[in-house]
């Protein structure tokens, strides 16, 4: 893991993010085109973390915090560079940042479908919680 950085994305970042998720990433979300992730950047600078390796974009995560609760999003795995740890640094900088923050438990939205997901999720500790589902109400744009 010696050449692999993580860092938080930039406005520059937000077309190069859309590519990596529509290989990398399953399904997508109501705000992922260039407005929402550009909007996300501008509103909270640290959020969105990459992982770069040589240069090339190989991981990110979306460490969201609404100064009382930690949500994480998009974590998400160049196919070619999976199993190598990226998504365990990833997670662990997220981590980190909740810390600071003064958060005290991350959540994390995964695909029922999601199986690899779900694996991964669960390795790095995290489990469902049955009591909850959740309600969504698109908003008029």
């Amino acid at each position: 893991m010696d050449d692999l950085r993580i860092r938080a994305a930039s406005a520059a970042d937000v077309d190069a993010v859309l590519r990596f998720w529509a290989d990398a990433a399953e399904g997508t979300s109501i705000s992922d085109d260039p407005a929402g992730v550009g909007r996300l950047v501008a509103h909270d600078p640290e959020a969105l973390l990459l992982a770069e390796r040589g240069g090339e974009l190989v991981g990110t995560v979306i460490a969201g915090f609404d100064g009382w609760r930690c949500h994480l999003y998009r974590l998400a795995v160049s196919p070619g560079h999976r199993r190598r740890g990226i998504g365990s640094a990833l997670l662990a900088a997220a981590e980190e940042r909740f810390v600071r923050l003064g958060g005290r438990r991350g959540d994390a939205m995964v695909l029922d479908r999601n199986e690899r997901g779900r694996h991964a999720w669960r390795a790095a500790g995290y489990g469902p919680q049955e009591q909850w589902t959740r309600w969504v109400k698109p908003l008029p744009a």
